[in-house]
């Protein structure tokens, strides 16, 4: 096994070839114990959609099943849109991360995230509000879902 394919973890905030991107280390999930990969680099700014319409993309801490909420309401969310779409080192299975998931990132790679900027979460706040992340502070904040903020996609796998 060449080191393209390792199934060894780089160091939390290193690139782990092969798998798409920044390990962000492991995360409990519903399936069990998770490696957790942020995409390498944004991909733009967008809304989160559906402003006035609530949702049950709710969890704080499941992007993935947040993200299938969200893409099922059929092209209203192109934050969610713009993540599902990200591909990288042949992984198409990177989501919008929930709130708790950017949190993640900013407890462990934050050096990973631009400080300037505001980060779209996958969990909604209400019918009007997103969650968002600010890296430059560590602060979550609910905003305007029809405001365009940076998005990061993530993906995850079992350990």
């Amino acid at each position: 096994m060449n080191a393209e394919q390792s199934t060894q973890p780089p160091t939390i905030g290193d690139i782990w070839p092969g798998q798409g991107g920044i390990y962000g280390g492991l995360r409990q999930y519903p399936e069990g114990m998770c490696h957790v990969i942020f995409a390498a680099e944004d991909v733009g700014r967008h809304a989160y959609g559906d402003y006035g319409v609530s949702t049950k993309a709710t969890s704080r801490t499941d992007g993935r099943a947040n993200t299938a909420i969200l893409i099922a309401r059929k092209g209203k969310h192109p934050a969610a849109i713009a993540a599902s779409a990200y591909t990288a080192d042949g992984h198409a299975d990177f989501y919008l991360p929930a709130i708790g998931e950017l949190h993640h990132g900013w407890q462990y790679a934050p050096e990973s995230f631009s400080t300037d900027l505001y980060y779209i979460s996958s969990s909604q706040f209400s019918a009007y509000d997103a969650y968002f992340m600010d890296f430059g502070d560590g602060w979550l904040f609910s905003y305007v879902k029809s405001f365009e903020r940076v998005v990061r996609p993530v993906r995850r796998f079992l350990q």
